[in-house]
């Protein structure tokens, strides 16, 4: 895994935030240096910037961290870039490949073994962006880092 400075892809809002990015290698490591890096990144906000991030934004991004790399490591053949980002009271998780085609959430089956990661993360993530770019395709996915997500219904129904 090797750090990628800036703010490339524009995606978060600077005003000071936090904001890292990283190049993924094919080490089927990178799925666990990407995890790591997500809780190393908000521990980082929690201590640094006093922001308030719940536990549970912190084992969701690292899951959703997982899904997105781990999409990406399957069916991209080129390179990946892990992008994280503070905006609002938000956590941005973006993961950009190179392969054009964009992901779509199969049919519910529940015989399918596997092939559920899409729909995990649509499940977690307040918002769920997936945007063709000039090269290769970006996934991007919003979570609260609060103790309660801002768009959790009154009475703990999903979204």
């Amino acid at each position: 895994m090797e750090a990628v400075p800036g703010d490339e892809d524009g995606t978060a809002s600077g005003g000071g935030l936090p904001r890292t990015s990283a190049a993924l290698d094919g080490a089927s490591a990178s799925i666990a240096d990407a995890r790591r890096l997500a809780a190393d990144f908000l521990t980082s906000a929690r201590t640094e910037y006093a922001l308030p991030i719940a536990q549970r934004a912190l084992d969701i991004t690292q899951l959703v961290v997982s899904e997105l790399v781990t999409n990406a490591r399957k069916y991209a053949s080129g390179p990946v870039v892990l992008s994280l980002g503070i905006v609002g009271d938000m956590v941005e998780v973006a993961v950009w490949d190179s392969d054009p085609a964009l992901p779509t959430a199969r049919a519910a089956d529940p015989g399918r073994v596997g092939q559920h990661g899409l729909e995990i993360v649509h499940a977690l993530a307040e918002d769920l962006r997936i945007r063709r770019e000039a090269v290769g395709k970006r996934v991007t996915a919003l979570i609260s880092y609060l103790d309660e997500p801002t768009g959790a219904e009154a009475d703990g129904a999903p979204r």
